[in-house]
């Protein structure tokens, strides 16, 4: 497999770089990384991020489309937004909740590895990539929480190639939210 997770890896980078530009490619580049992470990861019994990277890998599709065409079916470019403190709380409240009873279930009926943890992860993951695709600035917050969180996982299971990649992608959601609230800062003017 670490073959198969340096090139997902590479993907991974390419994809967040991508992101940061954002440039359309990012979406290719996540597609084909995701599909060789849900591989990965179900082969090593982190049941909760596999399935998130299924739904990366729809997401993958949605977000190409939602950053071409704005959502809609004009071809309307899709500009960097704001959810707010105050959305962002009730958002971290609920995905919290919902985190904490998915974890427990996980717990209990599964086989699953780091339980609350994975479904922590995967829970926030699934929200901050929707606000990724449509372009909300927090998400890369978001993702700088859960990339951290990560590198742990990772590291407990073997996977150090993607340990490297998630700190190197806590770094980079740094960059990109510097440099998207700089670009949201100056359209607001």
């Amino acid at each position: 497999m670490t073959t198969w997770e340096a090139i997902a890896m590479f993907l991974a980078i390419a994809y967040l770089l991508l992101a940061i530009k954002q440039s359309l490619w990012c979406w290719v580049a996540a597609f084909v990384s995701t599909l060789i992470y849900s591989i990965i990861f179900f082969d090593v019994s982190l049941l909760m991020d596999s399935a998130l990277n299924v739904y990366y890998l729809i997401m993958a599709i949605y977000g190409w489309y939602s950053w071409k065409y704005g959502g809609k079916l004009q071809e309307v470019e899709l500009k960097i937004s704001s959810y707010g403190i105050s959305k962002n709380i009730k958002i971290i409240i609920v995905l919290g909740i919902i985190s904490i009873s998915l974890g427990y279930i996980m717990d209990n009926y599964t086989s699953a590895d780091f339980a609350y943890i994975d479904s922590f992860t995967t829970v926030y993951a699934i929200f901050s990539t929707y606000m990724l695709a449509k372009k909300i600035i927090e998400n890369w917050i978001y993702w700088i929480a859960i990339d951290a969180v990560s590198i742990y996982i990772y590291i407990q299971k073997g996977l150090n190639l993607t340990a490297v990649l998630f700190l190197i992608y806590t770094i980079l959601a740094f960059v990109a939210y510097k440099n998207w609230k700089k670009e949201y800062e100056y359209s607001r003017v």
